[in-house]
C-alpha cells in the first residue's frame, strides 16, 4: 500500500466498500433488532447437522447445547473470527462468489465447519464442548483444510439445497 499513489488508495477503498457492501447487502436482517437471519439460519445449521451427522446432532442435544450458543458468532462474524487471518481471504472470495444465495450457502460451510470435528465432538461434555466451539483450533490451518470445509459445503449444498424438506422432516 505504502507505494501506491492517492487515487489508488481511494480506488482500492472504494473496491473494498463495494464488496463488503455487496456481501452485507442480502443478509440485513442479520444486523436488525432481534436478528430474525441469524435466528433462521442457526435453526437451518441444526436441522441440516441432524441430518448429516445424526450422532453428533444427539450427543449436543443430550448435553444441552444449544447452536445458538457457539454458532451465533460464527453467522454473526461470518466465521473470520474462528479461522487465521490469512486464510480470510479465501473464505470473502467464496462468499462473494456465491452473491445473493450467500446467507443459505453459510448453512453448508457452518455445518461442514463444525463436522470437521465430529469424532472429537462426541467425546466432550457440555462445558468442555462449549469451550472448544469458541476457540476451535484452526491457528495452524492453511488453504488445504479451509479448501476441504468449504468443497464439503459445496457438495452438501448440491445433495440438499434443492430439496428443502430435510429441514422440517422429523
Amino acid at each position: 500500500m505504502a507505494n501506491l499513489s492517492p487515487e489508488q488508495v481511494s480506488n482500492v477503498e472504494a473496491d473494498c466498500y463495494w464488496c463488503l457492501t455487496k456481501l452485507l447487502d442480502g443478509m440485513q436482517d442479520h444486523y436488525t433488532f432481534a436478528q430474525p437471519g441469524i435466528q433462521r439460519l442457526v435453526f437451518k445449521l441444526k436441522e441440516l447437522v441432524r441430518r448429516i451427522n445424526e450422532p453428533v446432532s444427539r450427543h449436543m442435544e443430550e448435553q444441552r447445547l444449544e447452536f445458538l450458543q457457539f454458532s451465533f458468532r460464527w453467522f454473526n462474524c461470518l466465521l473470520i473470527r474462528e479461522i487465521p487471518f490469512r486464510l480470510v481471504t479465501r473464505l470473502w472470495d467464496t462468499y462473494l462468489a456465491e452473491g445473493d444465495a450467500l446467507p443459505d450457502f453459510l448453512v453448508y460451510i457452518f455445518a461442514s465447519f463444525l463436522l470437521t470435528w465430529s469424532d472429537k465432538l462426541q467425546k466432550l461434555e457440555f462445558q468442555e464442548m462449549v469451550m472448544f466451539l469458541q476457540h476451535v483450533p484452526t491457528q495452524n490451518w492453511s488453504d488445504v483444510e479451509l479448501e476441504m470445509v468449504l468443497s464439503q459445503a459445496y457438495m452438501w449444498h448440491t445433495m440438499f439445497n434443492n430439496s428443502p424438506s430435510h429441514f422440517l422432516a422429523g
